[in-house]
């Protein structure tokens, strides 16, 4: 089982790459060399003449740059939709074998692998694939990210019970606030603690560009996945 963590999430949408690149830049600083993959990447724009993975960058600049942006996102799309669907519009196949081996292309020993998942834990990731089965072929611990908002407890538990249903790990949650504060009333994390065996933190709504992760409770994450 490789060490590392699988982020995904509830939905599209949620935050994954704000979070995920927090996470890579705090693991980087405990000393981890940080290997982020996220092997398909939709919805991206041309620049420089050809198509750039703006997630894919962002999680790679956050781990210290070890790898070139085609290492870490080497499947690119352009359409806005599911991987699966944005493959075919282009022409291109894109069965769960290739992300596999885009995922652990040019690891070592000791590396820990950070996979950037698209959409959702169910959503279809390949053409014969969801984001459920690269998090299991890699035996990675999974990291869940949902929308702090009304109808947050039952996306989480819901994507926790398949999760937990597949035999992976849960290694921890992230309520965030993607939009604009939550209603304080919601109580949403202590209506998901109460359910799932995992560290849960709320996120705070605030600027796109970061997240701070507070260190005991990356402790406690990390502890679950290696």
């Amino acid at each position: 089982m490789a060490i590392g963590l699988f982020v995904s999430g509830t939905d599209t949408g949620v935050g994954k790459t704000r979070i995920g690149a927090a996470l890579a830049a705090q693991c980087a600083a405990r000393g981890f060399r940080v290997r982020a993959r996220k092997p398909v990447e939709s919805g991206c724009e041309i620049r420089a003449g050809a198509l750039f993975p703006a997630d894919a960058d962002r999680l790679r600049r956050a781990a210290g740059a070890h790898d070139p942006l085609e290492t870490v996102c080497p499947c690119p799309l352009a359409a806005p939709l599911s991987p699966p669907r944005a493959a075919a519009l282009a022409g291109r196949r894109l069965p769960l074998a290739q992300l596999i081996a885009a995922c652990t292309a040019e690891l070592s020993p000791g590396d820990f692998l950070l996979v950037e998942g698209a959409g959702g834990f169910l959503s279809p990731l390949a053409d014969d694939a969801l984001n459920a089965d690269l998090a299991l072929a890699l035996g990675l611990a999974v990291l869940l990210v949902g929308d702090d908002r009304l109808g947050a407890v039952h996306q989480v538990l819901a994507t926790a019970e398949a999760i937990r249903r597949r035999g992976l790990r849960l290694a921890g949650v992230i309520l965030n606030a993607v939009r604009e504060p939550p209603d304080p009333r919601l109580e949403n994390a202590p209506a998901i603690t109460a359910h799932v065996d995992a560290p849960l933190l709320s996120v705070p709504y605030g600027p796109a560009a970061g997240a701070v992760l507070p260190e005991p409770w990356m402790t406690r994450v990390l502890s679950r996945c290696t």
